[in-house]
């Protein structure tokens, strides 16, 4: 009776962290995008290998310090399509999941599902520079006039 009862414990607690670790992977506590430049990228973990990356984000005029946004990935289709980008600049699509209880999922809550070659670069608001090799020569710069007296 007793052997019964140990193993039906063992059972139900089982299924409770299948059913915990599988709500965790699934459910996100946000999700969104970030563009910038592929900074750094590695395959790393001792048993779980998992892909580790840095984002350096655009950062605006006059900013010295760059934003670093550091990611995980766990698709090894999403982490070719990355390596390929390398140099460019990328929008990343990501979610971010809370309460993985061990880093064997990754080093970080933020997972990269989706990769984006970004075909425009916004310098500032309004304004809008295409990346494309396709765009003509840039006109000559317009002197600016001397005011009347």
């Amino acid at each position: 009776m007793t052997l019964k009862r140990i193993l039906l414990s063992l059972l139900i607690l089982g299924g409770l962290v299948t059913l915990y670790f599988t709500f965790a992977l699934k459910w996100s506590y946000s999700s969104g995008e970030r563009a910038g430049w592929i900074q750094k990228l590695s395959n790393k973990g001792w048993v779980c290998k998992t892909w580790e990356g840095e984002l350096a984000l655009v950062s605006l005029p006059g900013t010295s310090t760059v934003e670093k946004f550091i990611f995980t990935i766990n698709d090894e289709k999403v982490a070719a399509e990355l390596t390929e980008a390398m140099g460019k600049r990328v929008t990343l699509h990501y979610e971010e999941k809370v309460g993985l209880p061990t880093s064997c999922f990754g080093e970080t809550r933020h997972f990269v599902t989706k990769v984006t070659l970004a075909s425009e670069l916004s310098i500032s608001p309004g304004v809008v520079v295409p990346t494309g090799a396709a765009s003509g020569p840039m006109p000559p710069p317009v002197a600016a006039s001397a005011p009347a007296n």
